[in-house]
């Protein structure tokens, strides 16, 4: 038997949030991964260079065992009710884990899942999260595992969580297969991988490349 993972896409989403544990998880035999959204066929990412496809809507995946939600700042058109809020809602019944990468914590907590626990997101969307009932935290990884929720922070630190994902679903030899099989030894040429470890003109450069591409 093998377990089933869905991975929510829609329009304007990171892709690596996605990508990065699909990546971890397809290695595993016990684990199949499919692509959902509110209709089949092609999405394009954030700045729309990349596509990505829905293989089934969300309506033909009613109830995974694992549910990944990636972030994006398209998932801030998706924060009031739709379908998505109701299929992560109705899916959660029945998974042995919902998680989320990035921003698509945000989606976990406006869809009411991580009212008062702690989670995480990038750091541009802490705020955001808090008004949606959850508490911020700065951890890459947090785990409410009796609540079967797992959030990981900005974009890449998704692999963190797909690796960890694959320990509590299998075995941490599972988990330590995945992360050898991908080479996923990071070795960073810059140790600049949050705000609080940059200087300020590192800052204006990032917020300048996000004003023009968001």
């Amino acid at each position: 038997m093998t377990m089933q993972v869905a991975i929510p896409l829609y329009p304007r989403m990171t892709a690596l949030d996605a990508i990065g544990p699909y990546e971890v998880l397809q290695r595993v035999p016990a684990i199949d991964v499919v692509f959902v959204g509110e209709r089949r066929g092609e999405i394009r990412t954030e700045n729309g260079f990349l596509g990505l496809t829905v293989d089934a809507t969300l309506d033909e995946v009613p109830t995974p065992d694992v549910v990944v939600v990636p972030g994006g700042i398209g998932s801030r058109d998706l924060l009031q009710a739709g379908p998505y809020l109701d299929w992560i809602r109705s899916a959660h019944a029945g998974t042995r884990f919902t998680t989320s990468v990035c921003s698509g914590s945000l989606m976990l907590a406006a869809a009411g899942l991580l009212d008062g626990l702690t989670a995480t997101t990038h750091w541009i969307a802490m705020e955001h999260l808090e008004k949606l009932g959850a508490v911020p935290v700065t951890q890459r990884v947090v785990e409410h595992l009796p609540e079967r929720l797992i959030t990981a922070a900005g974009v890449s630190s998704g692999i963190d969580m797909a690796i960890r994902l694959v320990a509590l679903l299998v075995d941490d030899v599972a988990a330590q297969a995945a992360q050898v099989f991908i080479e996923y030894d990071p070795q960073p040429p810059f140790d600049a991988g949050h705000p609080s470890r940059v200087s300020p003109a590192v800052m204006e450069r990032v917020h300048e490349h996000r004003r023009v591409r968001a």
